[in-house]
């Protein structure tokens, strides 16, 4: 299926595809380096077509379908990314799914779109990772290419190739870190994660979880589960936890 695209006023071109259906349209945030047409992001396009539910589904500039070069991009480009697509493309209530990277993107996101945000979901959610989980990992010699270099290539079990992280990403990241202050999240939350999940340890759930206050904060812990996140019995959980807030969250029933 070919992508539509957004054109923005500085000459982003965003991919997106995008679902009409009634009721909160749920929005799916991808993770670092992925795009659209993963697994979960097709399975949920397939569940909602199937329940007539509005969903969108884009790619951050860098990635994908949109334009743009990976390397130049961060955090705080890609939220921008997000909630522009959002708020031109959809109304009403929206529940995001954020995915990995796309946890801490929906958690900023709902800052910006306020009451419009009906819940979130997060699968293996990655909030503040390039502090957490990258900076906090680099060697000496990787913190010294960093300065010096602008940039330090990193292995991936997810491509072949090294990714590149460079120092604005590091630097932006530090701009735009949820779990150093109080985080308010005044709508349900469901946190999805793996028990074998060996990219995200589930000690980020579970500070997450203790550094947020709502009324109504869950996390689901699926044994033998990995970060991708993705097997049938995944998908299924992922979708029986939509239908329910899709029953429950106070805003379910707005278009």
């Amino acid at each position: 299926m070919i992508p539509r695209f957004l054109e923005a006023a500085d000459g982003r071109r965003i991919a997106y595809h995008h679902t009409e259906g009634s009721g909160p349209t749920v929005v799916f945030l991808g993770g670092f380096r992925s795009d659209m047409s993963g697994t979960k992001a097709l399975f949920l396009e397939d569940w909602a077509r199937k329940k007539s539910i509005g969903f969108l589904r884009f790619d951050y500039t860098g990635h994908g379908a949109s334009s743009g070069k990976f390397e130049e991009g961060s955090i705080g480009d890609w939220a921008r990314d997000a909630e522009e697509t959002i708020n031109q493309l959809t109304s009403g209530s929206r529940i995001l799914v954020g995915s990995s990277m796309g946890g801490w993107i929906s958690l900023l996101v709902a800052s910006r779109l306020g009451t419009s945000i009906a819940a979130i979901v997060g699968i293996a959610a990655a909030p503040d990772f390039t502090e957490d989980a990258m900076v906090a990992n680099f060697t000496n010699q990787q913190r010294v290419d960093l300065e010096a270099l602008g940039h330090v290539d990193v292995p991936s079990d997810y491509s072949d190739e090294p990714y590149r992280i460079t120092r604005r990403l590091i630097e932006d990241g530090r701009n735009n870190l949820v779990l150093r202050t109080p985080l308010q999240l005044p709508f349900p939350v469901r946190l999805l994660h793996g028990s074998e999940d060996h990219d995200v340890p589930l000690s980020v759930a579970l500070r997450l979880l203790d550094h947020a206050t709502g009324p109504d904060l869950r996390l689901t812990i699926v044994k033998g589960a990995d970060h991708r996140f993705s097997e049938p019995e995944n998908l299924a959980l992922l979708a029986d936890t939509l239908e329910s807030l899709l029953t429950d969250c106070p805003l379910g029933n707005q278009g």
